[in-house]
């Protein structure tokens, strides 16, 4: 790779705010540059480099017929493998401690022939300071729970015929603007249960084809032992969850998803990793500072969880190859990388980022080095993948391309769009929205910075939190959303719901996000079994029939949803650029703005006010047709516009003695309207 570390770095040169930080920017570049060098020194390349998944845990030797068990553990007294093909002899087979402190053991097929075999449960035994210790290996492919003990193993997963992945070459890269569907595959059906990749495949996945989205979200992939955590609290990173299948379930559901020219991105974790010691890798050489640093650096204290040293060259190998196994062996699409943030600064962004020199104050320079290094991997591997930042403090870079000294990510998710909704309808009376703040707070991005708007995602549904439905209809939604009752609160709910989100996404970014069933206005929160709880699965799942019955009116909101999607995707409405804005009416609470030239949006926010022959600006002369109208009865309004009738522009001259053109719209209380100019 080339480096730039003579002259000015290209994101420095575009931007004159990055100036005077110059020399920290120098400095981050060229800390991921000596660390890129070390490795194509040692291993050729960066994705040679990352495959640790090839090396490590159990590996078939065809020459000398048997099968290689190696782990790195620096800290480790004495080392054993065990199992059920060794009837759980937990000292019979001791692993040689070797460079590097990997240990390793051979097992020959004529000692272990009919005994290790596909899906034989394995441990390791560790003898280190922290005592002996039955453990789960870091690179195991997959880790199953006893019903009965409740005790997680591994297992030694090898199936005689490999998955079949051909006719696959799918390429998100073909896809153009990304609308994802964020998704969670165990609570994913409507049963009192958990979902499984099958099952997932075969009625979720037609859903989203149906409804106009082209990317499948993942969230909980990696193995984690506390089903509650949201996938959140990994324990084992090269391992999918068996709670939902096996992992050609999930290699299934990715190629059915391919089929349906679906991309599947992965909510990747590397941010932390769980405690436990009987699951996770804490403490698995028996130090405090194997995969983590020492003492309390080496902890979240937010999350209650362990954090990665990313400047110890094995834990760097062991993420880094992590990234690469997921895309090699399951052909994923790209990533949403979690808890960024947290990774790049030692306050784990608790912290008001209010001045340029909050963005290089407490930085982890090791993380970011290793985002980069994440970045430029992904994209030498599969060069159409997607990489999504989940990081709240708008980190100058982030989205810029490594060799211009950026971090590389291809897009940041918009997290102050959600929290600005929120705040609104808590602390807002409607009468009392500032339109030019809802609009200034929509548009407030860098044009070169790729953002992911979303109005609402999963950290909105959780318990202790409220979707957009539920905070705007409440228990209402429990007696008043069939169809034939008459309630003024899911009137407003229902009307507040469609604008916000064809508000978003038509001016907040580059890609749309939806968490499944928030397009419906699927009611009350996500709760996952707990003692608090009773262990109960009634809110951890999704009433899919409540948007299918025929009698409730959340089918209205899914259907303006998916009208929603097959607007903004036939127009290509999100890679036009920012949108022109052409009116701000502060009295009657109405903003009007256009994309593309002939794509005109009409919101009117205001709680009572409709206003008959409500002149509109337009961007160019002509004739122009309603194309969508959140009162449509179809998407349970009332049908108060005629959309079979077009509108005529007409000049007006102004003050100035330029000449404006307008066009004369029924501008309905809390309703919006798009219209398209027709080509005569």
């Amino acid at each position: 790779m080339e480096t730039k570390l003579s002259g000015r770095l290209a994101i420095v040169e575009q931007d004159d705010w990055l100036k005077p930080v110059e020399g920290a920017m120098t400095e981050r570049y060229a800390h991921f540059c000596r660390r890129l060098s070390g490795i194509e020194r040692t291993a050729g390349s960066l994705v040679d480099y990352a495959n640790g998944y090839l090396y490590f845990g159990f590996q078939y030797d065809p020459v000398r017929r048997g099968w290689w068990f190696r782990e790195w553990l620096p800290g480790a007294i004495d080392v054993y493998l065990f199992g059920d093909f060794n009837g759980w002899q937990r000292t019979e087979l001791p692993l040689r401690r070797g460079a590097g402190g990997v240990w390793s053991i051979f097992l020959p097929d004529e000692s272990f022939a009919g005994r290790l075999v596909h899906g034989s449960r394995v441990k390791i035994l560790v003898h280190g300071r922290n005592g002996w210790l039955e453990r789960i290996p870091a690179y195991i492919r997959r880790v199953v729970q006893d019903e009965q003990s409740k005790d997680f193993s591994g297992q030694l997963w090898a199936p005689a015929k490999p998955f079949d992945w051909n006719g696959d070459r799918f390429d998100i890269s073909s896809l153009g603007s990304l609308y994802i569907y964020e998704c969670h595959v165990g609570m994913s059906q409507e049963k009192e249960g958990v979902g499984t990749y099958a099952e997932f495949a075969g009625t979720v996945l037609p859903r989203i084809k149906e409804d106009g989205y082209n990317v499948v979200q993942l969230m909980a992939v990696a193995e984690h032992p506390y089903y509650g955590s949201f996938g959140y609290h990994v324990s084992n990173f090269f391992a999918p969850s068996s709670r939902f299948g096996t992992p050609e379930d999930l290699k299934a559901l990715i190629k059915r998803a391919h089929e349906l020219g679906l991309a599947v991105v992965m909510d990747l974790v590397q941010a932390h990793y769980v405690k436990n010691i009987n699951e996770g890798l804490n403490e698995l050489d028996g130090t405090d500072h194997h995969y983590s640093l020492p003492g309390p650096a080496g902890e979240q204290p937010y999350w209650d969880s362990k954090l990665f040293d990313y400047g110890k060259p094995e834990v760097e190998h062991f993420l880094l190859s992590n990234v690469k196994y997921w895309l090699d062996e399951f052909h994923f699409d790209g990533y949403r990388f979690d808890g960024v943030t947290s990774m790049i600064y030692t306050h784990h962004g608790y912290t008001e980022f209010d001045s340029r020199d909050k963005y290089f104050t407490d930085v982890n320079g090791d993380a970011l080095a290793y985002l980069t290094l994440a970045n430029k991997l992904v994209h030498d591997f599969r060069p159409g993948a997607v990489t999504i930042a989940e990081d709240v403090s708008g980190m100058p870079g982030m989205c810029a391309p490594v060799p211009d000294g950026g971090v590389g990510f291809d897009y940041r998710l918009g997290m102050a769009v959600p929290d600005f909704w929120i705040k609104l309808l808590k602390e807002v009376p409607d009468e009392e929205w500032n339109i030019w703040e809802m609009w200034h707070m929509m548009v407030d991005r860098l044009g070169t910075v790729k953002t992911v708007a979303y109005c609402e995602s999963h950290d909105q549904a959780l318990v202790g939190d409220k979707t957009l439905a539920f905070r705007l209809m409440d228990k209402q939604m429990y007696t008043d959303m069939n169809r034939s009752a008459e309630n003024l609160v899911i009137d407003r709910g229902m009307a507040l719901h469609k604008l916000i989100r064809l508000f978003t996404i038509s001016l907040a970014g580059d890609a749309y996000l939806n968490f499944m069933g928030n397009e419906f206005g699927h009611p009350e929160w996500i709760d996952f079994p707990r003692e608090g709880n009773g262990w109960s699965y009634a809110h951890a799942r999704r009433q899919w029939s409540l948007s299918t019955n025929g009698f409730l009116r959340y089918s209205f909101l899914g259907e303006f949803d998916k009208a929603m999607i097959g607007l903004m995707r036939r127009y290509g409405v999100l890679t036009s650029g920012f949108a022109y804005n052409h009116l701000m009416d502060e009295m009657n609470k109405t903003i009007v703005y256009s994309h593309r030239g002939d794509l005109l949006f009409v919101f009117n926010w205001h709680p009572q006010r409709s206003i008959p022959g409500y002149e509109v600006p337009v961007p160019a002369p002509g004739r122009y047709r309603i194309v969508l109208s959140s009162d449509a009865k179809r998407f349970g309004g009332y049908g108060r516009i005629d959309e079979s009738v077009d509108a005529f522009s007409f000049p007006r001259t102004h003050a100035d003695g330029s000449v404006g053109h307008y066009i004369k719209v029924y501008n309905l209380s809390r309703a919006a309207l798009v219209l398209k100019k027709q080509e005569d």
